[in-house]
């Protein structure tokens, strides 16, 4: 079998498009065997026929036959140095899917962990026929609820994406392996970034880099080749030079140099604006010393015997990344005025640095992490909140980006955020409560907006209020997918509760037309009936004009709607204003400040040779201290009729302005005027003026609104 040079654990990575001969049945299990001797030879020895006769005669897009992969799959696990059950799970991994194989079979043979860890990495069954994006979210979702109970749902996961990447030139269909690419440069990588698997992640970035931007991955490597031939062993000098001077004053270090890799220096030259040629530090350099101390000494050498770049220098031995990662990096300036960078760590770290959580699974450390990690909680919570497949993928990839700032609370607890966080993304990442009760912030001592962007090191303190809820407006500028997730729940809960709040109003009245008095008992039913989940869900259908007044009529007694004709339900009529409490032969307007309806409580403001102004009760109008008489006012019996003002905003997507007018047509409002007040993507707002009946009407086609997912926010003027 072909190693790269590199590094001996990494199999093919500097040439994944060599095919390796598959692992035969004995040379798997001498691989286990050598890192745990009690390993179960038989157990193994089992699982590995099983998945050669599940998968029997079926063939990769390479034309191998299909048991290569998961066997393959399995020995990378070996690289790793995992144990048995991880191993089995590899070789087992896709034979509930792919086979007839089922996962109680797979318990009765191998275990009931063996099974739960199968059933993690396996994706349903079902959604094979959901769109794209639902799909894709649908696997995300089981897959991280699995990872969560036990990370080696992952470790299995990422050794299976990787095999699949290192194969995909074998796919025909370019569109199929775009999309497999981009799922993979999205998630997968930076998963694996995220559990501190660079080894992984790198390579999957250059595979999937390769499929994305061929163009530009066929420039880049074709530069690095020819710099190779021509530098005459430049990197193995510089390698060399380094090691001298530290052996020089007393270390005793391995040095290793390397270009960066083609993915990594086509994002610097996208996100700093530049070509090739102006990306300087292309060559990076690696040292390894005996323990910590001597880290922080090769890192003094170093400095004193080459100028270091001010503003490069970051210290991950006293505060490590939140996947594990610890090292020293710096960046000098050799000769000739070239950039490079330097790493350095112990073999320890390096260990680790490369393989994250895995390298914690190996027998020989005896040290077996629950897997509830902290950034793990946080995905599991933007699972539970999101709403549909678009918010959980755009939630969870917010969740897992890479670039991250530290920031501390008042009392030095340290925080990893994403660059461009807020202190309400703060506030969420230290716990959701806190989140959700954010009024203020004090950043460094000094009270700031909260959509102040965090800068490293930063000490941010909360400032809470017992009643305080999340604001929609904190979507406009929070960056992290927990906070996102958060807010978002919270206003659909709160949406939500006002919506049934009034559907318990409208079900007293639909309730008060029926002959027969309503009890608990006959709600319960009605509920079975329309097949809903409470009595909750019953009266939030009503607010949301989900349920008709005859439907819940019918429901709460059978036949009762028999005799009523659709025009008895719904009467509608012209318009017919008349109000109550005025001298016959005056005359009256409703205020154009607050828009009065029918149904709304109502004032009059009698002034000097000019007719009764009608305002309602709660208008700020009336606390302006207007010259003018107050009269007590009513509605009249048969009032029916006016101009209802509404301010939506609806998320900023093609669609949502056809599907507001929708609702406005389902419920029979006509709109007089609609106007864009605001454009802050991802919203956009408008201020609407419909010909409603009454308020009754007027708060139908608010809880529809509410109810929609094209709308964030909705709410009378």
């Amino acid at each position: 079998m072909q190693r790269c040079e590199c590094e001996k654990t990494c199999r093919s990575a500097c040439n994944p498009h060599i095919v390796l001969a598959m692992l035969r049945q004995y040379e798997l299990v001498e691989r286990v065997k050598e890192y745990d001797p009690d390993a179960d030879e038989a157990l193994l020895n089992r699982a590995y026929v099983y998945t050669v006769q599940k998968h029997g005669t079926q063939k990769r897009a390479s034309g191998d036959p299909y048991f290569s992969h998961p066997v393959e799959v399995a020995g990378l696990m070996t690289d790793l140095k995992l144990d048995q059950e991880t191993i089995i799970t590899a070789l087992l991994h896709d034979t509930v899917e792919d086979t007839l194989a089922t996962i109680d079979e797979v318990e009765d043979l191998f275990g009931s962990d063996v099974a739960r860890l199968v059933d993690g990495v396996t994706k349903l069954s079902k959604i094979e026929a959901m769109p794209e994006n639902e799909r894709a979210a649908e696997n995300l979702r089981k897959f991280l609820l699995a990872m969560s109970e036990d990370i080696r749902v992952l470790l299995v996961k990422l050794g299976d994406r990787l095999h699949n990447m290192r194969t995909l030139h074998f796919i025909k269909s370019p569109d199929k392996r775009k999309r497999i690419a981009r799922e993979t440069m999205e998630i997968y990588a930076p998963l694996a970034e995220r559990v501190g698997m660079y080894e992984y992640m790198r390579e999957m970035q250059m595979l999937a880099f390769e499929q994305l931007e061929p163009e530009a991955y066929g420039t880049i490597t074709g530069r690095l080749a020819q710099i190779r031939s021509a530098d005459g062993g430049q990197v193995d000098a510089i390698a060399l030079a380094i090691k001298q001077a530290l052996a020089e004053a007393g270390l005793k270090v391995e040095v290793s140099g390397r270009e960066k890799h083609p993915y990594s220096i086509w994002r610097k030259m996208a996100e700093r604006h530049v070509s090739f040629e102006q990306v300087t530090d292309i060559m990076a350099f690696r040292v390894i010393a005996d323990t910590d101390a001597d880290c922080y000494r090769a890192l003094g050498v170093l400095h004193t015997t080459w100028q270091f770049i001010p503003g490069k220098f970051k210290d991950y031995i006293s505060t490590p990344k939140t996947n594990g990662y610890r090292s020293l990096h710096t960046s000098l300036i050799y000769e000739n005025s070239m950039r490079v960078e330097v790493q350095i760590r112990t073999k320890q770290m390096h260990r680790t640095n490369e393989f994250g959580l895995a390298a914690h699974w190996a027998y020989k450390q005896g040290d077996r992490p629950d897997g509830q990690v902290g950034w793990l909680r946080d995905l599991i919570e933007i699972v539970d909140a999101s709403h549909d497949a678009e918010e959980l993928l755009e939630h969870t990839r917010l969740a897992i980006y890479q670039d991250r700032i530290f920031a501390f609370t008042p009392k030095g607890a340290l925080f990893q955020l994403p660059k461009g966080a807020t202190p309400v993304d703060f506030a969420f990442a230290v716990h959701t409560d806190l989140g959700a009760q954010t009024v203020g912030a004090k950043i460094n001592g000094r009270h700031m907006p909260l959509r102040t962007v965090l800068n490293n090191g930063d000490v941010v303190e909360i400032i809470k209020g017992k009643n305080a809820e999340p604001q929609m407006s904190w979507l406009g500028f929070v960056s992290t997918g927990k906070a996102r997730a958060s807010i978002r729940r919270s206003v659909r809960l709160k949406e939500r509760e006002e919506v049934a709040t009034l559907g318990r109003k409208l079900f007293d009245e639909i309730a008060a037309r029926l002959p027969a008095k309503i009890g608990k008992k006959a709600v319960r039913e009605a509920v079975k009936r329309l097949e809903l989940e409470d009595e909750d869900d019953l009266m939030y259908a009503i607010g949301a004009n989900k349920l008709g007044d005859r439907a819940v009529m019918e429901a709460l007694v059978p036949g009762s709607t028999a005799d009523l004709d659709e025009a008895d339900e719904e009467p509608r009529q012209d318009k017919a204003i008349s109000i109550r409490g005025l001298t016959p032969g005056v005359g009256f307007h409703l205020a154009e400040c607050c828009h009065p309806v029918p149904g709304d409580r109502i004032v009059g403001l009698r002034k000097t040779d000019a007719p009764v102004e009608v305002h309602t009760i709660d208008c700020l109008e009336l606390a302006s201290g207007i010259d003018a008489d107050w009269i007590d006012l009513n509605w009249g019996k048969r009032s029916h009729g006016a101009v209802g003002r509404l301010r939506v905003t609806l998320y900023d997507r093609p669609g949502t302005l056809a599907e507001m007018a929708g609702l406005f047509a389902q419920n029979h409002a006509n709109v007089v005027a609609l106007d864009q007040t605001q454009k802050d993507h991802p919203f956009t707002t408008y201020d609407v003026e419909l010909d409603v009946d009454d308020l009754a009407h007027l708060t139908r086609i608010l809880s529809a609104l509410r109810a929609s997912d094209a709308v964030a926010q909705a709410e009378r003027l």
